[in-house]
């Protein structure tokens, strides 16, 4: 499974844009939950030395995407209807653990939450992100 899932990771590096940024790393997966360690590094602060908020809802729009299309091997791309992000505290450069759970998926629209915690395990940021399940012509088999 770790082996599956680094390969979306690799892709994911290759691919995309933010994929390159935050140095994901697997922690643990189960149906319809994703754990990942990440970082920021200095390009996502704000002049005040703190991560931009956009970087951090863009981490969680990250991790609730790989989580669905893990899920679905490749078969489906999650597009993004709405994220919406609350910020409990701020975050530092670093690593932080970034968590995906699958709240309700059908046929056509999913709803996931992502959570990131700080490097003392506090929460710090909730993501709700419903997205639309479109076709995708990339498999993991």
């Amino acid at each position: 499974m770790e082996k599956k899932f680094n390969e979306i990771l690799d892709f994911h590096k290759t691919k995309g844009g933010t994929g390159k940024i935050f140095n994901f790393k697997f922690l643990e997966y189960k149906e319809s939950f994703l754990k990942l360690e990440a970082e920021f590094p200095s390009e996502t602060l704000n002049p005040n030395g703190s991560v931009q908020g956009g970087m951090m809802t863009s981490m969680l729009d990250d991790i609730t995407s790989l989580l669905i299309i893990y899920e679905s091997k490749g078969t489906v791309y999650p597009n993004s209807t709405n994220l919406h992000s609350l910020h409990h505290r701020p975050l530092f450069k670093g690593k932080v653990i970034a968590v995906a759970e699958v709240i309700k998926k059908g046929k056509n629209i999913a709803t996931i939450k992502g959570e990131l915690y700080n490097s003392d395990g506090k929460l710090a940021t909730t993501l709700m992100h419903t997205v639309v399940l479109i076709k995708s012509e990339y498999t993991l088999e």
